[in-house]
Parts: C-alpha cells; structure tokens; sequence
C-alpha cells in the first residue's frame, strides 16, 4: 500500500522504496496512435488505437491512390507515433502477393513521414479471419459480401496482433 507524498509528485512505499515520479512518468509517457493499413492495390483498410494504445478500432476503407492524403491530413490532425503496414507472408515466412508494392509504399511512407516509425507486420489471413468474424457477428448477407467492410475489420486485425507483439 502506497502514501502520497510530497504534493502529490511522488509516491512512497510503506516499506520507503520510492518509485518514479508523476511528472517523470508524464513527460515519458508517449500517447500517441497506432495507425495499421491493410494496404491493397485497389482499396486499403485503416485501423487506429486509440491515444493510449489500449484498443485498435476500424476507421474506414479507402481508395489506395487516395491514401497518400488520407495520411497526410489524419497525421496533422491526430498525434501519430507509428504507422503499421499490413505484409503479406507464405506460411513458409516467404513474401507473397504485392508485398514488393508495399515494401515501396512503406519507403515512400518514411520519406513523407520522417519523424514516425514505419513498421510491417504480418498480415497473413487477415482478410480470412475478418470474414470469419463478420460471420460470426451475424451481419446480414449483403453487409458481409462487403469488401470495404473486410478492409477495415482486416486492419483492425493486424493492429490487434501488432499490439500484442509489442
């Protein structure tokens, strides 16, 4: 059990093991979003945390010639730490699909974006999964034949595993 101590900056033990300060704490502690894309030649998912980190939730399917802005404009309006980028695997490990596409679009991604952190994580049955949990949600037939809607649900999926590797 821990006293307050101080004016409230710093926290003692009963045993007198003191630990980081409040305002150390603060101004360590990054609230920046995670920002995950299910990125497609055609139309690419996005999916965010929210500032804390805690919970990734869908934003919406785009088209891709229109993700380029798309990032610009989310970034000055919400503080972003990290963009994470769907990267299709084999099951062997191996780069599958348009994953040399992607590699480029990330490269872009960090030029554009110097001060963030560009990362890929596996997105392998992302789409798969988020169909099956469409499904599973009982959405109407019309609602899960909509690719748009996996998109979104599929970033959140990445983000989701990305979350849990870190």
């Amino acid at each position: 059990m821990g006293i307050l101590h101080n004016s409230s900056t710093k926290v003692l033990s009963l045993n007198s093991k003191s630990f980081l300060s409040f305002s150390h704490l603060c101004k360590n502690f990054q609230v920046g979003r995670i920002l995950a894309i299910d990125y497609g030649s055609k139309k690419s998912g996005l999916a965010s945390t929210d500032s804390l980190k805690i919970a990734a939730h869908g934003l919406k399917t785009i088209a891709t010639v229109e993700l380029i802005d798309f990032l610009i404009s989310y970034t000055s309006v919400e503080d972003v730490e990290e963009i994470v980028i769907g990267l299709p695997r084999h099951a062997d490990g191996n780069l599958s699909g348009n994953a040399n596409e992607i590699l480029k679009f990330g490269d872009q991604l960090k030029k554009l974006f110097p001060k963030l952190k560009i990362s890929f994580f596996d997105e392998s049955y992302s789409s798969v999964e988020a169909r099956k949990r469409i499904l599973e949600s009982g959405a109407k037939k019309k609602k899960r034949r909509d690719k748009s809607l996996v998109d979104k649900i599929a970033a959140v999926i990445i983000l989701q595993s990305y979350l849990g590797h870190i």
